[in-house]
């Protein structure tokens, strides 16, 4: 399932090809949202969980892409943290997503899908303790 594409306006002329994979996409995508405050982590489903507990941390968990010619869109799973006003978290998201992509790649980034599959609660059991 790893397609490529061509970089827009890229290549000198008779240079040849630029071709960014999808998992490219993926894992730019998964840190510039992670880069967000709420955020608490990304949300790889099982066998996300599972690779991350034999110690293969991917960069690009809980993100799914579909890269066209010019365009992209991207489907993000995340976990934010408890208190956060989940609609702001969630826009700044997509702000932070599109922009990294879009600068990084060239590509047109159609849409950036948030959702929401989970509430962390250890930075609020955290600040309860320190009271």
């Amino acid at each position: 399932m790893d397609r490529a594409l061509a970089a827009e306006g890229c290549t000198a002329e008779g240079a040849g090809n630029i071709r960014i994979s999808d998992d490219v996409v993926a894992v730019i995508a998964g840190i510039a949202a992670t880069e967000v405050e709420g955020i608490a982590g990304m949300s790889g489903g099982l066998v996300g969980d599972i690779t991350e507990i034999l110690g293969k941390k991917s960069l690009s968990k809980g993100v799914k892409v579909e890269v066209g010619e010019r365009e992209t869109a991207i489907d993000l799973f995340v976990i934010v943290d408890y208190g956060v006003k989940i609609p702001e978290v969630a826009q700044k998201v997509q702000e932070n997503v599109k922009r990294a992509v879009e600068i990084m790649t060239g590509l047109k980034v159609i849409e950036v899908n948030v959702h929401i599959s989970g509430v962390a609660f250890e930075h609020a059991a955290e600040e309860a303790r320190a009271r």
